[in-house]
This record gives structure tokens, C-alpha cells and sequence, in this order.
């Protein structure tokens, strides 16, 4: 099994290579490679698609890198591989971000990008640091997470989702923040597994091992 990570220069990718590599050794769940060709992207069993910085700018260079967006479509939405986006890799996910100007998005699920706006103004933006994870609906990544378990965030734009039943789990921040989308063979995660000690490891393996 091959799982592909994909290299568009918008992601933090030392540190999810290696927790995925970790985790794949750990639980014999084949090989895992950063890539930016299509090629690769495109017979790859499972995909990732992390990205930090800002929507339109993670849109722009997912959309420059030649094939890429197309080998993505193709793998995800008619090969129906199973696919994990990772901070702004999961807010790409949308119908259309609204980060700086309205930017269209994958639409793979629907809904739109926004600012977080905490009810309390103690609260800061960004959204950084650990918080507690609720469970919205049951899915396979949750295997061995409990609603309690902590997560480690960084944004200040989160995925308001069109249809309730695709936020599989949120946090509180001043207001329900969305932490964990997923419809079909996809899933997203607003939070970052790699840097979220037992909680995103555990995901990861499980994200590893889903069979949907």
C-alpha cells in the first residue's frame, strides 16, 4: 500500500512524513512518500493533502503544479481513494474559502471557509494550542478516541459545513469550532495529527488501516 503525500509547497511536511512513516512502520501499514507528481498522486492507494498558510495561496500552488489538481480529482472523486486533508488541506475541501477574497475550493463538501469569531474576547485569534476533542458521529478514524481527548490547532479560518451530519467532530472555542469532516472515502482534519501526541497518531493509524 502506497500513501501519498502531497507536495505543493504549502505544507508542513518534515513533520507529517514522519509521524505517518512512524505510524506505517509501527502497524505494518506500507510505504508512505512526499510527492508532487501527478503520476505517483495518481496510483497512490491513500492520499494526504496537508497545507498551512492561506487558502488562496494553498488553492494557487495546488492549482500551478502541473497535473496535480487533476491526478487529485481523478484519485478522490472517480477512483474513490481514500483521502485525509490536514489543516488548510482539509479547508480546501470546501465549496469556497473566504480567506482574504472568496476563492473556490474543491467542493467536495459543501460549505465555506470563515473567521473564527469567539463569543468571549478573552478568547485570541488564531485558535492555537490544545483543546478538547467532542465526537459529533461515529467513523472508523474515531477507534480508540473519546470525546475529551486533546488536539493541537493552529488557524484562525475554520469549515462551516453545509450539511451537519459531514462534522464528525468539533471543539469548543468560544462557539463550536469544526475539528473533524469526512463524507464517503474522505475525511479532514482542522487540527494537526501529526504534532497531537497519542490522539493524532492513533488517527493516523486508523486513517491508515480504514477500509470505506
Amino acid at each position: 500500500m502506497l500513501t501519498a503525500i502531497i507536495d505543493y509547497d504549502s505544507g508542513n511536511l518534515h513533520s507529517a512524513h514522519k509521524a505517518f512513516e512512524r505510524v506505517a512502520n509501527e502497524t505494518g501499514g506500507g510505504t508512505v512518500c512526499v510527492t508532487s507528481d501527478a503520476d505517483v498522486v495518481a496510483r497512490a492507494d491513500r492520499i494526504v493533502l496537508p497545507g498551512d498558510g492561506a487558502f488562496p495561496a494553498c488553492w494557487a500552488e495546488l492549482s500551478g503544479h502541473s497535473g496535480l489538481l487533476a491526478a487529485l480529482r481523478e484519485a478522490v472523486e472517480v477512483k474513490a481513494r481514500p483521502f485525509l486533508g490536514i489543516c488548510v488541506g482539509m479547508q480546501l475541501m470546501a465549496t469556497l474559502g473566504r480567506e482574504y477574497r472568496d476563492t473556490n475550493g474543491l467542493d467536495w463538501i459543501g460549505g465555506q471557509v470563515v473567521a473564527i469569531t469567539p463569543d468571549d474576547p478573552a478568547l485570541k485569534v488564531p485558535h492555537m494550542g490544545w483543546n478538547d476533542l467532542v465526537l459529533d458521529a461515529p467513523h472508523p478514524v474515531f477507534d480508540g478516541i473519546n470525546t475529551g481527548d486533546h488536539a493541537y490547532f493552529v488557524h484562525s479560518y475554520h469549515f462551516e459545513v453545509a450539511d451537519p451530519a459531514q462534522r464528525l467532530a468539533h471543539v469548543d472555542y468560544g462557539g463550536d469550532v469544526t475539528a473533524v469532516i469526512g463524507t464517503g472515502t474522505m475525511l479532514g482534519m482542522q487540527f494537526h495529527p501529526e504534532k497531537s501526541q497519542h490522539t493524532g497518531l492513533q488517527m493516523i493509524a486508523n486513517f491508515l488501516s480504514w477500509k470505506p
